[in-house]
C-alpha cells in the first residue's frame, strides 16, 4: 500500500492535470456575466430609492426649520427661496431683520420654499432620484410625491 502511494506521489503530472479547459473557463465567465447582469439593475434601483428618500427627508427637515423660523419671528413666514444642490438654504424675512433660519440640504438635493402669505409650500428633489416631494402647509398632513414636472412649477402645482 505504501509503495503504491509513493508511486502515485512521484509520478509526473500528466497533460490532463495541469489546468482548466477552455470550456470550463467560458462557463465561469458566463456565470459571472449573468450575476453582474442581475446585480447592476438592482443596485441602480436601490441607489435611486436612496436618493428619493434623501429628498423626502430634507423636505421633512425643512418643515421643522420653517416652523421654528415662524415661531422665532413673530408668526411670520420667511421670504421665497430656492436652494442649490447640496447647499443649505438660509431663511430670512422679506424686509430683512428678524432671526434667520437654516434648512439643511443633503448632497445632490435641491429645496424650494414658497411663501403664500398664510401658508407655504416646500418642494425637494434629488438629482438622481427624479421624483419631486412636496409639502403644502395649507392642505397636507405629510410629505408626498408631487405631480409637478420641475421644481420651478412645484409650488404653483401644489397651491
Amino acid at each position: 500500500m505504501i509503495a503504491s502511494l509513493r508511486r502515485t506521489s512521484t509520478r509526473e503530472v500528466g497533460r490532463d492535470d495541469r489546468g482548466f479547459t477552455l470550456i470550463e473557463l467560458l462557463v465561469v465567465v458566463v456565470i459571472i456575466g449573468v450575476l453582474i447582469a442581475i446585480a447592476v439593475p438592482l443596485y441602480s434601483n436601490y441607489k435611486k430609492g436612496a436618493a428619493n428618500t434623501s429628498a423626502s427627508s430634507d423636505v421633512r427637515g425643512a418643515i421643522s426649520a420653517v416652523e421654528q423660523f415662524y415661531t422665532a419671528n413673530g408668526n411670520q413666514y420667511p421670504a421665497n427661496v430656492t436652494g442649490t444642490k447640496g447647499t443649505n438654504v438660509t431663511l430670512a424675512l422679506s424686509g430683512g431683520g428678524g432671526t434667520t433660519g437654516t434648512i439643511t440640504v443633503s448632497a445632490g438635493n435641491t429645496i424650494v420654499f414658497t411663501n403664500n402669505s398664510t401658508s407655504y409650500v416646500i418642494c425637494g428633489q434629488n438629482e438622481d432620484g427624479q421624483t419631486i416631494y412636496t409639502y403644502n402647509s395649507a392642505t397636507s398632513k405629510s410629505v408626498a410625491k408631487s405631480s409637478a414636472t420641475s421644481l420651478a412649477t412645484c409650488a404653483s402645482a401644489t397651491s
